[in-house]
């Protein structure tokens, strides 16, 4: 199974495959290498007359082994891209090509199990011939504890850098939508100024147009620092915007952020009463499943704030809120309420 990457760089290096199979649960990367595939095999003359675009819902496996078998017109290949080929009905018959696939032809198949609600058959002759005679991708969409490194990753990739505080206002703005992420990020790129290399929230503020004061990452920082004032403020502001600010997302996040907060405290416990130092930072880091070492050093800075028998009963409380949202004894309060309610219980 070839990695992203390893795809990305043998296509730099011109080093090309007969067949390529791509397909996941995750949409960016599968069009990604698509995309750079059909940018870089044929130059722009050749591409009129030797590349070809089919769709799953109208076409079929017989159309597309015939423009396989096609030879090249003025060049040494022809591709074929066949795009939302989860659609295509007896996609395992493409084996009557996949099995002995012609030098000449580069054959690029796009299969996105989320649109299809199930993975591809991985038993099949199909599947195996591809393995064997080309380049199986499977896309698989970075888990949430991942999204920062992935994020951070990219952005460095295009010669910026990005502020925590930037980077958290991002995520909670387009949730776990990569193809999103990178359309935004891409459409800050160029908005920003030329000289300008590090992304700040008052440039999401600016660009992209979310608040950098009324935002979850500010609610959970005033929760933190048990800031009553500006923690009811952003919930009153929330209240106000209940489809920008779902409830459930916010009490996740909160949930979070008070878990690693008990994690931390566990582990300062563990340290007073075995007499032993604390963990490294990057240690400690990975242990209360911190994303960067920024987020360690909030923890640190307000675990003092809150003792450890408090942290059980606020998580105890998240929990309880958490049901509350979705209708479980939820007293006939509005989501709006709800949140206002919990944060006074959780600074009781």
């Amino acid at each position: 199974m070839a990695s992203y990457n390893s795809i990305m760089k043998d296509i730099e290096a011109r080093r090309f495959a007969p067949i390529y199979l791509l397909m996941g649960d995750e949409g960016y990367f599968i069009d990604a290498i698509a995309e750079r595939l059909g940018g870089s095999i044929l130059n722009e003359a050749e591409r009129s007359f030797n590349q070809v675009t089919a769709y799953g819902a109208d076409s079929d496996t017989g159309k597309i082994v015939m423009l396989c078998r096609q030879l090249p017109m003025m060049g040494n290949y022809q591709v074929v891209i066949v795009r939302e080929a989860q659609q295509l009905e007896k996609i395992e018959n493409l084996v009557h090509y996949t099995s002995a696939p012609q030098n000449s032809t580069i054959l690029v198949i796009c299969y996105k199990n989320k649109e299809q609600g199930r993975g591809l058959d991985k038993r099949t002759a199909f599947y195996k011939s591809c393995v064997k005679g080309g380049v199986v991708f499977e896309s698989v969409r970075p888990k949430e504890y991942e999204i920062d490194q992935w994020l951070s990753s990219y952005i460095s990739s295009q010669g910026l850098g990005i502020e925590p505080k930037a980077m958290a206002m991002l995520k909670e703005h387009v949730g776990m939508d990569i193809s999103r992420m990178v359309h935004e990020l891409d459409k800050l790129k160029v908005s920003m100024p030329e000289a300008q290399r590090m992304i700040t929230d008052s440039d999401i503020e600016q660009y992209i147009g979310i608040s950098k004061e009324f935002n979850s990452f500010e609610l959970n920082d005033a929760v933190m620092k048990r800031d009553v004032g500006r923690a009811m403020r952003i919930a009153e502001h929330f209240s106000h915007n209940p489809k920008s600010y779902p409830i459930i997302q916010t009490i996740t996040l909160l949930f979070n952020q008070f878990q690693q907060l008990f994690l931390l405290n566990y582990h300062l416990w563990q340290s007073r009463k075995r007499g032993i130092p604390m963990p490294a930072d990057m240690e400690l880091m990975t242990a209360v499943r911190a994303n960067n070492l920024y987020a360690l050093k909030e923890l640190k800075a307000n675990i003092g704030k809150w003792t450890g028998p408090q942290l059980f009963r606020v998580l105890g409380l998240l929990r309880e809120y958490d049901a509350k949202s979705k209708g479980v004894n939820s007293g006939g309060l509005d989501n709006g309420d709800l949140l206002k309610e919990l944060l006074l219980k959780i600074f009781m």
